[in-house]
């Protein structure tokens, strides 16, 4: 069934335009409290909390979500800037009933959105979702409670606080990073107080770039997605090893001592290596998308493990782990899953657990996290500007089935509408570039004829 408003990770679109609007947000709050309300049965639903990253249009649709909870008799906790995964952590020990994350993540700063979790700090379901989107189409002043039964508003100020201890918590007791020099780019996003602090008192020695948010330079030239700035400053700085988180801080790339980068595939090798080593990797598998790189699986297969995928987003990777048993899962990108201590992806906690390794192991970053050569990948972007979807045209169907005889044994395949994005994503990879290469460019072209 296709969804009106919500997309592979909630609501998103530009801010001031539909559906992200001051209005939307009121009613997606609005309809969230009634859902859940008809679903408990007893009107017990009443505690909300809400958090957000550091884009201009969020303090707009903070309020907005605010104003809707309290409306319909929910009382609302604002954290004000924290990362996504805090939201979900504050979700569950807060004993909340729903949590709410306002962010477009990795998007730039014009972009923003809606994000749910449960009680149990997991995202909502699909179907619960799609219950939420029949009740924002209804006539919403019928919901409304009387003004007797109209609830509250209050502010957490430890909220930061509180999300650093439980970071703290998933290492050893006692355990530190003292002897570590870290560059921490915070995006000039949620993490951009909670990352250093983490680290600081973890006693390792901190430099922090992308900490100056100003509401239009979240993700911009910084994070996750812009690791050049760091890539310098942790060779100049001399530094063991960069941290890079994106807007929500809900994704994490490493950069080792010599600039390298270091994404999700290999972050997700050293972890799975490691807790098998440890005994504490459960199934003798690890769950990522379709987007991550043959090299991984083949890997994998060196050290007796798995590699189970799904498709592209956490919320599949989180679903599977939960069905299957697992307890790592993540994708490329560098949203990282790790079941053990947390319900969704976590930057700054994946982080802790590759830092730890480092600290262990007395190596540097460059020998423990490049644990395989990956495939020759290329990935780009078709950009839709009608609202045709080029996938269904038959010339674009005739072009892929070309090259996926192409690629044969050799290689992967993968063409996908973005879930957030106005984009179709073209991916191919196998043993030679030139070949991958000459794929992805000719698909490409063919796409965009297609899409005009």
């Amino acid at each position: 069934m296709t969804r009106k408003y919500f997309g592979t990770d909630g609501i998103r679109g530009c801010a001031n335009e539909p559906p992200m609007t001051a209005d939307m947000a009121l009613k997606v709050a609005m309809a969230t409290a009634y859902v859940l309300r008809a679903r408990a049965g007893d009107g017990s639903q009443d505690r909300v909390v809400i958090g957000k990253d550091t884009r201009l249009s969020g303090y707009m649709l903070e309020q907005a979500m605010a104003s809707g909870f309290v409306a319909m008799g929910m009382n609302v906790i604002l954290t004000g800037p924290i990362p996504t995964p805090g939201v979900a952590m504050l979700t569950r020990s807060l004993r909340a009933d729903v949590g709410v994350m306002i962010s477009a993540s990795h998007n730039k700063y014009q972009d923003n959105g809606i994000k749910l979790f449960g009680p149990d700090g997991f995202k909502l379901s699909d179907a619960l979702e799609t219950e939420i989107e029949a009740a924002i189409d209804m006539d919403q002043n019928a919901l409304l409670p009387p003004a007797d039964k109209i609830g509250k508003a209050s502010r957490l100020d430890d909220a930061a606080g509180r999300y650093v201890e439980f970071l703290k918590r998933s290492l050893p007791r006692g355990e530190t990073l003292d002897g570590l020099k870290v560059v921490v780019d915070c995006a000039h996003g949620a993490a951009y107080k909670v990352a250093p602090q983490l680290l600081w008192e973890l006693e390792a020695e901190v430099i922090t770039i992308g900490n100056t948010p100003n509401g239009r330079n979240i993700n911009e030239a910084c994070g996750a997605t812009h690791t050049e700035a760091l890539q310098e400053r942790v060779v100049a700085e001399k530094a063991d090893i960069g941290i890079a988180l994106d807007g929500d801080a809900d994704r994490l790339i490493v950069v080792d001592e010599t600039g390298a980068r270091v994404d999700g595939d290999q972050i997700m090798a050293l972890l799975a290596k490691t807790k098998k080593e440890m005994g504490f990797l459960q199934g003798d598998a690890i769950v990522a998308t379709v987007m991550s790189n043959l090299g991984l699986e083949k890997y994998l297969e060196t050290i007796g493990l798995n590699l189970v995928r799904t498709p592209v987003g956490d919320r599949y990777v989180v679903e599977t782990m939960r069905e299957e048993g697992y307890n790592i899962g993540g994708e490329q990108s560098g949203h990282m899953i790790l079941s053990d201590f947390s319900t969704t992806g976590d930057g700054l906690l994946t982080a802790l657990q590759v830092l730890s390794v480092i600290a262990k192991s007395g190596k540097k970053a460059s020998e423990i996290c490049h644990l395989f050569d990956p495939y020759p990948q290329i990935l780009q972007n078709v950009k839709i500007t009608n609202g045709h979807m080029p996938l269904d045209d038959e010339g674009v169907k005739a072009a892929i089935a070309d090259a996926e005889k192409k690629l044969a044994n050799d290689g992967r395949l993968l063409i996908r509408p973005s879930g957030t994005e106005p984009l179709i994503r073209v991916m191919a990879e196998g043993q030679d570039l030139k070949k991958v290469e000459d794929i992805v460019g000719s698909l490409c072209s063919v796409i965009e004829k297609a899409a005009d």
